[in-house]
């Protein structure tokens, strides 16, 4: 299976989290996923053990939403590469087309000045020695 087919179907079965970038704007902005998870272990270490249910749902709902937009980013970017690839693939290929037709130009040309060169009993005739005769 080739690569990019791997990656179309990807691209499909993930199709959820390109819908998850729309949560990004309704996500609490925290800056950075990092600076999210210093959060939820700053939350987690101050509170031992008074953390209550609903601020684990809570954080646990912030982390998915994060999880899901990060996905969704990394699909997306991986979609406009294989793309990017594939525009340069076609390019190549023209791009090969157009040598080979060249080359093939350049070899009938070749084999057309073969043809015009001088064959083994012509350059004979012009080695042998030559006598001119003086007339008095």
């Amino acid at each position: 299976m080739s690569l990019v087919k791997i990656l179309d179907r990807y691209g499909k079965q993930h199709a959820d989290d390109l819908k998850a970038l729309d949560l990004q704007s309704k996500a609490p902005k925290y800056g950075s996923h990092h600076e999210l998870l210093e959060l939820v272990e700053s939350k987690l270490v101050e509170s031992n053990s008074d953390v209550s249910v609903d601020s684990l749902v809570q954080l646990e709902d912030h982390l998915e939403t994060a999880l899901s937009v990060t996905r969704a980013r990394k699909t997306e970017l991986m979609l406009k590469l294989v793309d990017s690839l594939k525009e340069k693939e076609k390019l190549l290929k023209e791009e090969n087309q157009g040598l080979a037709s060249q080359m093939e130009k350049n070899n009938l040309a070749g084999a057309e000045a073969d043809k015009m060169e001088m064959s083994p009993g012509q350059i004979s005739d012009i080695n042998r020695p030559v006598t001119l005769r003086l007339l008095y």
